[in-house]
């Protein structure tokens, strides 16, 4: 069994409980343990998995969060720079989905936080479990 590490960034309540909602359940039918951090933004996301990973006590990462975009430049900044960060971290091996979702309004992140519709959560969970694997085979 493997653990994973839910790292959230909690702004929209209810749209974060739908990502984790999906996450957990993805991970907990997959027969895998978890736990969950909530950051403030995400744009702190990657430095958590990054803190965490050092500590050796998770297989995998699941990054959540939603970035809904304003009427300034900082939707691009935090969009693109939360990415940037969690594909760095993935670039130096650690197995990582990311769940965070960035959207134009409230309708859209709805709809794919929702495990009834897209299901970004889940998805973020199993394509974290997915990467674990392919670590694994190339150990």
């Amino acid at each position: 069994m493997a653990k994973l590490l839910i790292v959230e960034a909690r702004f929209y309540d209810h749209l974060n409980d739908m990502l984790l909602d999906g996450a957990r359940t993805a991970i907990e039918e997959a027969g895998h343990a978890h736990d969950t951090v909530t950051v403030p933004g995400a744009l702190e996301v990657p430095g958590a998995i990054a803190l965490a990973a050092e500590t050796g006590r998770y297989d995998g990462y699941v990054a959540l969060g939603v970035v809904i975009r304003g009427e300034t430049y900082h939707f691009e900044i935090v969009a693109n720079e939360s990415a940037r960060g969690i594909m760095a971290l993935t670039m130096d091996g650690i197995a990582i989905g990311n769940g965070i979702l960035t959207v134009e309004d409230e309708a859209q992140a709805l709809a794919r936080a929702s495990r009834q519709v897209k299901d970004k959560g889940g998805e973020a969970a199993k394509a974290a479990l997915a990467m674990m694997k392919l670590k694994e085979k190339f150990s």
